[in-house]
């Protein structure tokens, strides 16, 4: 069975594993934290891998994570000391990394093995919510350093045909990234963030077609750059929509982080009721 794909927000740091920071209200990541816990559940079935595509880990080549077994890359800073204790122990699946770059070079695209490199919490943080008892094997693909909004769209129509192989694709980012103005609520920048959010909305659920090519040129959207200054929290999107080929996209979760709207989308079968 064909699974979905999914573009998550991964929250900000390790903002699930500790307490609210002063002045942060006690309830801010709770509901981006449920939607998380109940993301596996709303499956067709069981992947038998996680590929992801997360925000922190940027190369020249799409460079694919081989490892057979994980590190993490504690790269946040200024957390409680608690927070680099934190540990997943998935798996890797090297067959799955060898999979994703004959697909990738089949598309004409330059690809690159890592084998030090550890899961970023763009990956580990989230996936110890979704899947907590790090049972399901996963995969960590780079973003293009290129920043193309085109190039990632084209990564993900390489990499569909794991869809229809047991891999759940999975890019990990938020849909507002702009950290000056996140800790300023009430700041004009709200209204940005909910302009450039639905519109972001209205152009994952338009017609495959044109979804692609708003997408690839989001920067002329409402408030686009007021939201993401640097568009690397953005591109995961575009992969998970390019390797959804035609299927309808949805908007998986919505909610408003400190005065600014944040969703998440899913492309294929629809959320459960």
């Amino acid at each position: 069975m064909r699974l979905p794909t999914f573009y998550i927000a991964h929250g900000g740091g390790p903002c699930f594993f500790m307490e609210p920071m002063p002045g942060i209200p006690a309830d801010t990541w709770k509901r981006m934290e449920a939607y998380l816990r109940g993301l596996a559940a709303t499956l067709p079935q069981q992947p038998k891998a996680v590929l992801v595509v997360s925000a922190h880990w940027e190369c020249d080549r799409a460079t694919v994570l081989s490892a057979g077994e994980h590190t993490l890359l504690y790269d946040y800073y200024g957390f409680p000391e608690l927070t680099y204790e934190l540990r997943y122990p998935a798996h890797g699946a090297p067959q799955l990394a060898a999979r994703v770059r004959e697909l990738v070079a089949a598309a004409g695209i330059e690809s690159e093995e890592e084998y030090e490199r550890g899961l970023d919490h763009g990956v580990f943080i989230p996936f110890m919510l979704i899947y907590p008892q790090a049972d399901i094997p996963i995969v960590q693909l780079s973003l293009l350093h290129s920043l193309d909004p085109a190039q990632h769209l084209a990564l993900g129509h390489a990499l569909a045909p794991l869809r229809d192989e047991g891999v759940l694709i999975v890019g990990s980012g938020m849909s507002y990234h702009n950290l000056r103005e996140l800790l300023a609520p009430g700041a004009p920048t709200d209204q940005a963030s909910r302009n450039f959010d639905t519109w972001l909305g209205d152009a994952v659920t338009a017609e495959a077609g044109e979804r692609e090519r708003l997408l690839a040129e989001w920067h002329k959207a409402p408030d686009a750059r007021t939201c993401h200054p640097r568009s690397e929290h953005l591109l995961p999107l575009m992969v998970v929509a390019g390797a959804a080929g035609n299927d309808a996209g949805h908007i998986d979760y919505r909610d408003n982080i400190l005065g600014k709207q944040v969703s998440a989308f899913r492309f294929g079968q629809a959320a459960p009721n």
